[in-house]
């Protein structure tokens, strides 16, 4: 025997075989017949009228006669009534706007299984794609959270990291190691991890990260002011060599390096602040485009930066950003790394060198034809290294940044806005400090006029200018139509009437430690109906800062009062 068969008669769809060839899913509210709800409903397709349920052969609906059974016609009972077929329904929710073939599509895509639509019920009937989307955006506390809710958003929250390639973590001053490894074990396609610490953190993350993250291509490591980072140069050239696919690395708080020998042919950025005292810098990364190392400002640093600059010329050939900061850089450091053949060299920052005079600018120079950056801040260069910069720089150079530089007059900053048109942005600050002579008692005219300088700039591309600091100016015209940022925090001897602004595009204006009257006037020369000094915004930084309205048309400065044609 085959079983109990349904009547030919009986009009009946295929989802009445599909009940017994699953089985009954456990939690499903829904009709497996015809895919209504339970509650309160009497599906057209079961045994109900003749009060047997279960059997999905009733046949009781429509039942030939004997009489008329050689004739193939069909009787139908008083209380039978012929049921229209119902149109083809979702096992669970229905959506208006989105067809079943493609959420079918989306949903396969993503690795859920869709043969009986337990995924969406386990998901609180959300679509696995829009919960997909919103996970997505959620940090990793609020994703773990998420994944305690509910079988469905625990599968959802597991896939999702599963398949993260970028994570940033905040790690607080309590947290084990042990959290760590568990989260990233979590995440085998991660490839960008960013770590905040505010505890102490040593190799141990390394190891972790190597282990948990075979393809990482690029690592940062922060530190707080309240922690320590005891990783030493041994241990992190280990894990640079091990890594072969890592390509950016930037590292705070190595302090407790030692000495470091890099080899990596993947490694194409590298970022290390608070070095001191390093006994050796080796690099064999013939790939690496950008540096930056800042060392700490302590006087009984010995780092040997000769032999370093050297080494990183020779060995890193493709360098394209260099950024050393410390305050053994000499003039002899520049020579080593000017005598490297590194011509495609786009931005050097040597900055805190007070030996780097104006003999280390014509090393520069001669070496390094294609800058776009040039920070020489801190340095003893005078007028004449800004004349040759100006000489070999015209056509390439837009960022030229010489603040802290006391050697520098008026006379260069006005000569270098002249000389290189191509001038975004250019800091001077504390280039201009105020004579200590000013102090005297013997105040009589011809001793301020060497005293206090005048500056005049114009300039049709300069959008970033900083004067902080420059309290040995009094007077200052500026002609720069794209002019958006102004920095005169601490020009205290600027005097109200010898200021003149002509910045249409102006949008702020740095004013911290500065006399009320100056503000006021630089206030009326961008818009006459701006509010008074008592509503200056502090920002953040501690700043005061005048904020200016933007502007239709060019000004007209008539008589020290801003004129503005509609």
């Amino acid at each position: 025997m085959q079983g109990n068969q349904p009547h030919p008669a009986t009009p009946l769809t295929d989802a009445v075989f599909l009940v017994k060839r699953g089985g009954k899913k456990r939690g499903n509210y829904n009709c497996g017949r015809c895919g209504l709800p339970k509650k309160g409903h009497k599906c057209p397709y079961t045994g109900a009228e003749n009060g047997n349920p279960d059997r999905d052969d009733d046949v009781s609906a429509a039942t030939p006669t004997a009489g008329n059974s050689s004739g193939g016609a069909t009787v139908l009972t008083p209380n039978s009534v012929v049921r229209p077929m119902p149109p083809a329904r979702r096992r669970a929710l229905s959506f208006d706007d989105v067809s079943a073939a493609e959420s079918v599509e989306e949903f396969e895509t993503e690795g859920f299984d869709l043969d009986d639509g337990s995924d969406l019920e386990r998901s609180g009937k959300l679509p696995m794609n829009c919960l997909w989307e919103v996970f997505k955006r959620l940090p990793p506390t609020a994703l773990s959270s998420a994944a305690a809710v509910c079988r469905g958003w625990r599968e959802t929250a597991k896939r999702m990291w599963r398949a993260a390639e970028e994570l940033r973590l905040r790690v607080p001053a309590k947290a084990q190691i042990g959290l760590i490894a568990s989260l990233l074990q979590k995440c085998p396609a991660l490839l960008r991890l960013s770590l905040r610490f505010e505890s102490d953190v040593d190799a141990t993350i390394l190891a972790c990260i190597a282990f948990s993250c075979p393809n990482l291509h690029s690592l940062e490591i922060y530190t707080s002011d309240s922690s320590v980072n005891w990783i030493a140069g041994d241990e992190l050239s280990r894990f640079i060599s091990d890594k072969r696919c890592l390509s950016n690395l930037k590292m705070e708080g190595c302090c407790y390096l030692g000495g470091f020998v890099f080899s990596s042919t993947s490694l194409s950025t590298l970022w290390l602040s608070d070095l001191h005292s390093l006994t050796r810098m080796v690099f064999n990364c013939p790939n690496l485009r950008e540096i930056s190392l800042n060392f700490s400002r302590q006087e009984n640093d010995n780092t040997d930066l000769v032999t370093a600059m050297d080494s990183l010329g020779r060995s890193c050939p493709k360098l394209q950003n260099i950024h050393i900061s410390s305050m053994k850089l000499s003039h002899d450091a520049v020579l080593a790394l000017s005598a490297a053949n590194l011509r495609g060299l786009r931005m050097l920052s040597l900055v805190l060198g007070t030996d780097i005079t104006d003999a280390s600018v014509a090393a520069i120079t001669s070496s390094f034809l294609k800058l776009d950056l040039l920070d020489l801040s801190g340095s003893s260069i005078s007028d004449s290294g800004i004349g040759m910069i100006c000489n070999v720089f015209p056509d390439t150079l837009s960022k030229l940044l010489l603040a802290l530089c006391p050697n520098i007059t008026s006379s260069g900053i006005q000569f270098a806005a002249a000389q290189l048109p191509r001038l975004e942005l250019m800091d001077c600050g504390m280039t201009i400090p105020e004579n200590n002579n000013n102090n005297n008692n013997n105040n009589n005219s011809e001793q301020l006029h060497h005293i206090f300088q005048k500056l005049i700039i114009k300039h049709n591309r300069l959008k970033r200018l900083s004067l902080w600091g420059c309290s040995g100016l009094d007077a200052l015209y500026l002609n720069c139509p794209h002019l958006t940022d102004l920095n005169l925090n601490s020009c205290k001897n600027l005097n109200p009437g010898t200021v003149m602004l002509q910045c249409p595009n102006l949008e702020s204006v740095h004013t911290l430690d500065c006399d009320n009257k100056l503000i006021e006037a630089i206030q009326n020369q961008v818009d006459n109906s701006f509010p008074t000094t008592s509503d200056s915004k502090r920002f953040p930084d501690g700043s005061k800062r005048v904020r200016v309205l933007p502007y239709i048309c060019s000004l007209e400065v008539v008589t020290g009062k801003k004129k503005r044609a509609l």
